[in-house]
This record gives C-alpha cells, sequence and structure tokens, in this order.
C-alpha cells in the first residue's frame, strides 16, 4: 500500500468512526425526546387531573428562555436550539389535546 493510499484509508476510517458517533448522539437525542414526551404526558394528566388547562405560556416561556441560556452555554445558535424546542413544546400540546 502506497502512503497516499494510507492516508486515504485512514481518513475514511477516521470518517466511518465521526459517522458512528453521529448515529450514536442521534440515537442519544431521540431517547431524550422520548424521556421528554413521557413526562409531558405525565404532566398532561396530572394537569388533566387537576382541571388545569393544557396550555401554559409562563412555563413555556421559561422553557424558551432554558433553551436559550443552554444554546449560549454550549456555544449553539440560540435561534436553532429555540426552534427545536418551539417544535418539541407544539407537539407535546398536540398530543396533550389529542389525549384530552
Amino acid at each position: 500500500m502506497s502512503d497516499d493510499e494510507s492516508t486515504a484509508y485512514a481518513e475514511e476510517m477516521n470518517l466511518d468512526e465521526l459517522r458512528d458517533e453521529i448515529r450514536a448522539i442521534d440515537r442519544e437525542i431521540v431517547e431524550l425526546i422520548a424521556q421528554r414526551t413521557y413526562v409531558a404526558d405525565t404532566i398532561a394528566q396530572v394537569k388533566d387531573e387537576q382541571g388545569l388547562p393544557t396550555t401554559d405560556e409562563d412555563q413555556e416561556q421559561a422553557v424558551m428562555d432554558r433553551a436559550g441560556e443552554n444554546a449560549e452555554q454550549f456555544d449553539v445558535d440560540s435561534n436553532l436550539v429555540k426552534a427545536i424546542f418551539r417544535l418539541l413544546i407544539e407537539l407535546n400540546k398536540v398530543e396533550q389535546r389529542e389525549s384530552r
């Protein structure tokens, strides 16, 4: 194997390893979304039992504020993180309305 072939093979291995790492991270993200959804469903049940409204704008704003703070802490685009959390909140609200 020539030096060029050896370098290409090493770069390919690194790329494969990095892709494996991305796959593992993606799986963790999905697992965390599932956990969050489970807790949100539990919150919906408690709200229902207590006769509370599905939507709590103050709590939603607190979640968005935390999302922005966490994004800044980890040097991630705050708008992107907030958009993801807005989507998670909206999906949870839809599920809560459908289950009532």
